[in-house]
């Protein structure tokens, strides 16, 4: 017979998931997907003691990853898009003039606004890291900026720019769940992303001032002779760019955008470098590679740079999704999460508890999943009549999930986004934690502004 399970059964999923994964990860080097497995098959023996069977676990986690296609679709399109602009050559081009003319004092700042318009104007962070993000990494190692140092702007900027943009799934998704108007959600956001990314401007710049300018000017020089013999850089390897940007204005959907740009960004390069267009459409699946250019003489340097992109860059990343869901969807159906979040409400007696409590559900909760939808549902819909109850606008609600959940998702090794992050710029999470200042500064703000009335809304009668 079917039970509810104890807080002590519910709350040793995420324990077990905890001590599984970051002893295996972190000390003996075991693939996240791996240890992200095993913590499901202890899920399910928790599942199974509460009466359900395995048809169950499946429905479960088949529910889950239903959820999960749109963010496939994104990731499947993000590594056609990253193979066609190396085509294109509209990537070449922005590492070419980034390095002609970012100054490696001032590269940690202008990484963050950089990769805060990318994703402000496309409304998707992993695009920007994809895109703008690759770019300006390639540009980091050629000017000796710290890459630990570097991938944390470029990320937090990317994040930045993904909460405050109308077209973010994850924006959008905390609206819905709260019943909150959408640009009523992103200026509630203002109160804790802004001063969270003014605080890391401040942090990137002195620490830019002390990095150490030892720039190889020859090698520099070098490079961008040989970027400008293999592409043509004129106007025409910005149309992708610009394509993708109209195709979002006027609110086409992601994935068709990322597709259209696509398609673009092959005739460019077909018509403008006079590549072979069956190239154009291998590098979408496979990646671009230098051979693709024609050119026999191609430094390793060069290299490194183009050779990026293609659907088959993605399959880890799609791996630990499923993985990542198996787990959650097993840990939802047996109702483990319902009582973990149950039993932590019940501490509830202010404001500031109420959106500490909605912290640490979504803290739990992303470190168990590794991925915001789910923390953003099943938090959202849990705490929405708290908030009523205390006479509590909505959109601190709104405001909360996305600063404890979109915000905190890339630091967590064996999430989508951590192992997305570490994946495209080559950077593990303990190097880029520290640096990415507003990644974990907004969930701080938000306790801070709960216990003292700063930023708290309430509900208009």
């Amino acid at each position: 017979m079917r039970r509810t399970p104890t807080f002590l059964e519910a709350i040793s999923t995420i324990i077990v998931m905890i001590i599984v994964v970051t002893t295996g990860f972190i000390i003996f080097n075991i693939p996240i997907q791996v240890l992200l497995l095993i913590s499901s098959a202890y899920a399910a023996f928790i599942a199974v003691r509460v009466g359900l069977k395995w048809e169950d676990l499946e429905e479960g986690i088949t529910k889950r990853l239903t959820t999960a296609m749109p963010a496939i679709f994104i990731i499947l399109a993000v590594g056609i898009i990253v193979g066609s602009w190396m085509y294109s050559g509209t990537v070449p081009a922005l590492i070419y003039y980034g390095l002609k003319f970012l100054n490696p004092h001032y590269f940690l700042v202008s990484a963050f606004i950089i990769s805060a318009i990318c994703s402000l104007a496309t409304g998707t962070a992993w695009g920007s890291a994809s895109t703008a993000g690759i770019a300006l990494i390639s540009i980091a190692g050629q000017l000796n900026v710290d890459l630990g140092m570097a991938a944390g702007a470029i990320i937090s900027g990317a994040v930045f720019g993904d909460k405050m943009s109308p077209l973010s799934d994850t924006t959008n998704l905390a609206s819905l769940v709260t019943k909150v108007n959408i640009f009523s959600h992103i200026r509630a956001m203002m109160w804790t992303t802004i001063p969270a990314s003014i605080i890391g401007l401040v942090v990137w710049f002195f620490a830019g001032l002390k990095s150490k300018e030892n720039v190889d000017s020859k090698q520099i020089n070098h490079l961008l002779d040989e970027l400008s013999s293999i592409y043509h850089l004129n106007f025409w390897v910005w149309v992708p760019l610009i394509v993708i940007v109209i195709c979002l204005v006027c609110k086409v959907s992601t994935v068709p955008s990322m597709l259209a740009s696509s398609i673009t960004a092959i005739v460019i390069g077909t018509l403008t470098h006079h590549f072979n267009i069956v190239d154009g459409f291998k590098a979408t699946f496979n990646g671009f590679t230098p051979a693709m250019t024609g050119h026999t003489h191609v430094s390793d340097n060069a290299k490194t740079l183009l050779e990026q992109g293609g659907m088959m860059s993605m399959t880890e990343i799609l791996v630990t999704i499923f993985c990542g869901y198996t787990f959650a969807g097993i840990v939802e159906k047996s109702g483990c999460l319902d009582v973990m979040l149950q039993t932590v409400a019940k501490g509830v007696k202010s404001v500031g508890t109420l959106i500490l409590i909605t912290v640490a559900c979504c803290l739990m909760m992303v470190f168990a999943a590794g991925v915001a939808s789910i923390v953003i549902i099943m938090v959202g819909v849990l705490m929405k009549d708290m908030f009523e109850d205390m006479n509590l606008d909505r959109s601190n609600l709104s405001r909360t999930l996305e600063d404890s959940s979109t915000m905190v998702l890339p630091l967590i090794p064996w999430g989508t986004s951590g192992i997305y992050y570490t994946q495209q710029l080559g950077v593990s999470v303990d190097q880029f934690f520290i640096w990415t200042v507003p990644c974990y500064l907004c969930a701080i703000l938000a306790v801070i502004y709960g216990f003292t009335g700063i930023g708290i809304r309430k509900k208009s009668n």
